[in-house]
């Protein structure tokens, strides 16, 4: 839990590190299209549940939530609460990925106020320095928050070098939600020595493209993004709440 990218190469990959699912979560794509992806690519030996990392707040004050188990799209450049509020309608497993890293996550504050609500907390993801994952840990056990570790692979190298392994079992959407809602007991993992160690520097660097040419492109080239609150697929639904 969870990665970005998703192909032949990511699922070969998965299976060939002993993943059973993975939770498909990239930027700026509409559920429908997540869900319909993840379902192209599941198996009996795989799989992929659709998930939503929502951009809430403005480009200034920006705040990652990880939602899984949406019946309805959620848009990005939301408040933090309005999409609070959405989760909370819809009966979502709300997570907190790479809290209090850089200027995109969720910081101690929000997660002060929104702990009854948050199913898990991110503790170990490739991008983060040692610095970062330990003070995720930190944050996890201050507030008494269950914990998960995840790939956030951008880079199918990445696939399979952390994981999150639950004691019930996980064959559906629905399982691993009622896992997350219910704090089931869990174990995560990585890989350690110079290769992994290598992979993680990849996804950091990774940053550099994401926030350079493809944010040019999206923004300047692109038009309107598809998870733009605005955009008619939404119906203003979320006026109240946008912040664009």
């Amino acid at each position: 839990m969870h990665v970005k990218a998703l192909d032949e190469r990511v699922v070969e990959r998965a299976k060939a590190r002993g993943i059973d699912a993975l939770v498909y979560a990239p930027h700026f794509v509409r559920l429908p299209d997540i869900r319909e992806r993840a379902e192209r690519f599941s198996d009996d030996d795989l799989l992929v549940v659709p998930a939503r990392e929502i951009f809430t707040g403005t480009w200034r004050n920006r705040a990652h939530v990880l939602a899984l188990g949406l019946s309805e799209p959620v848009p990005d450049f939301v408040t933090l609460d309005g999409a609070m509020r959405e989760f909370d309608r819809q009966d979502a497993a709300v997570l907190a990925p790479h809290p209090e890293f850089l200027t995109v996550s969720l910081d101690e504050r929000d997660i002060d106020r929104y702990t009854d609500r948050l199913d898990a907390i991110e503790t170990y993801n490739p991008k983060h320095w040692p610095s970062h994952n330990r003070r995720a840990r930190e944050l996890a056990d201050a507030y008494d928050v269950p914990a998960f570790a995840s790939s956030y692979a951008h880079l199918a190298g990445t696939v399979g070098e952390v994981w999150t392994t639950f004691a019930a079992d996980i064959e559906t959407e629905a399982d691993l939600v009622d896992a997350l809602h219910a704090g089931a007991d869990r174990a995560v993992d990585h890989r350690s020595g110079l290769r992994h160690t290598i992979q993680c520097r990849l996804e950091f660097a990774h940053l550099g493209w994401e926030n350079s040419y493809e944010k040019l492109d999206r923004l300047l080239l692109s038009g309107m993004e598809p998870t733009h609150p605005r955009h008619i697929a939404y119906e203003g639904r979320f006026d109240d709440v946008r912040v664009y």
